[in-house]
């Protein structure tokens, strides 16, 4: 019989003490997380932990702790206090629900009436609610529907009406947006042949009304919401355009249902209807302040054949959506709103106090003032004047990493941080962020 070699490990190897597997799993501290995640996920966690032990980088008593810490979280989405001072931070997922729109979705996320009337047991309209809410907030719609987004909504309007048609628009409205996003590209997708009028930066109604024909099937007015040309400039609005005996289809862009006084440049749904525009679309997680979605306000019948188009069912949107949107329409506030309309003298007060409270833990902080923006491809140029705490650029990583991710912004060597975006009651949590990556002492 061949020798069996016996165990050199050193009594006090770390390895001799590293648990078994089984025993780890049977763990009463982790069932739930078994129950909840998965026996092969929490397993997988276990043998990585048990790797530490033998490094010596976790004591063996502390196996099922280490465990339950190193599980990942279910998403990797994680949430982020947005100190940037844009209130519409693409990178940062846009609009911030409003307390009655989160509730909504998560009613929204067990079984829900979204296509059932309880009162006959039939299959009901598709989100009658959220629709309900879009046309009692704006009257000048005839109609309603709604995609999953700004670009899928002008895209079935497009596809609707101009496929294999001409779409006129202005040279001057043709425009790139985020990540190489090129509204040409878009149209021509969608089948539609592009026929561009006038010039970059002046188009009259002559140039329209010459390039209208029997091959027309819209023309289309687009707001360049993410670039302003000033100089020599002309163009033409939508109700200039409603004799030309086409559908006049008016990308808003940022979602506003009607004039905002603090923006006033920004087109809103209502007053592009009242115009004479027959068509509007919009995205609703912008300036609305909602979810990701896009809006199609307008005639009735153009709405209708829209939303009875083939393509419509590829764009629409979940329950969840539907549930958002509703709540956010019938809502009066919400962090967007409440961002645009941030008193500076107010917000100036907030960081004074986070600025003092950190200085009284050794961290250099300073109160300057800032220029907010709206963020999102809305209102260029315009600035919102605010007030941020200058803080050491080194500051910016391990606050990016940091639990919250607190994401503020670089300029001329300092770290700003703008409290505009941020709840006032999350500012204490700004401040333990700040001191635990500075190494403060509490």
């Amino acid at each position: 019989m061949p020798a069996v070699p016996s165990d050199s490990r050193a009594p006090d190897d770390p390895r001799r003490a590293v648990p078994r597997t089984d025993a780890v799993l049977a763990a009463p501290e982790l069932s739930g997380a078994i129950a909840a995640r998965g026996r092969d996920t929490v397993k997988a966690v276990v043998r990585e932990v048990q790797d530490r032990v033998r490094t010596g980088d976790v004591a063996a008593a502390d196996v099922v702790p280490a465990v339950l810490a190193a599980l990942p979280a279910p998403s990797a989405v994680r949430r982020v206090l947005n100190c940037t001072g844009t209130v519409l931070h693409t990178n940062l997922g846009r609009a911030q629900l409003a307390p009655e729109a989160v509730d909504a979705v998560v009613t929204a996320s067990g079984a829900t009436d979204v296509e059932l009337d309880l009162a006959t047991g039939r299959r009901a309209r598709r989100g009658r609610g959220a629709l309900a809410a879009l046309r009692e907030a704006v009257p000048a719609a005839g109609d309603v529907h709604v995609v999953n987004n700004g670009a899928a909504a002008l895209v079935l309007a497009a596809t609707a009406l101009a496929a294999g048609r001409e779409v006129v628009v202005s040279r001057g409205e043709m425009v790139e947006i985020g990540d190489g996003f090129r509204l040409p590209d878009l149209l021509v997708s969608t089948g539609a042949r592009l026929r561009e009028v006038g010039t970059t930066n002046r188009t009259t109604l002559a140039d329209y009304a010459a390039a209208v024909g029997p091959g027309t099937g819209m023309v289309l007015k687009v707001h360049p919401s993410n670039f302003v040309v000033t100089g020599f400039t002309s163009g033409v609005g939508a109700g200039e355009l409603t004799g030309l005996g086409v559908p006049v289809v008016a990308d808003i862009g940022s979602g506003l249902l009607h004039p905002e006084p603090l923006l006033p440049d920004e087109p809103d749904a209502t007053t592009s209807l009242t115009a004479g525009a027959d068509l509007v679309t919009a995205s609703g997680d912008k300036l609305l302040g909602g979810p990701q979605a896009g809006l199609l306000l307008g005639r009735a019948d153009l709405v209708e054949r829209l939303r009875r188009h083939p393509l419509a069912r590829a764009l629409r949107v979940d329950k969840l959506t539907l549930a958002a949107l509703e709540a956010t329409v019938r809502t009066a506030a919400n962090p967007t709103r409440e961002a645009l309309r941030a008193d500076p003298a107010v917000l100036r007060e907030r960081c004074a106090a986070l600025a003092g409270a950190l200085r009284g833990h050794g961290v250099t902080a300073d109160v300057v003032d800032a220029a907010a923006v709206v963020g999102g491809g809305g209102a260029p140029g315009v600035e919102l004047p605010s007030a941020a705490v200058a803080l050491e650029e080194a500051l910016a990583l391990p606050l990016r990493l940091g639990q919250p991710p607190v994401v503020g912004r670089l300029e001329r060597g300092r770290l700003l941080l703008d409290l505009r975006c941020v709840p006032a009651a999350a500012d204490a949590e700004v401040a333990a962020a700040v001191l635990r990556v500075a190494g403060a002492g509490a």
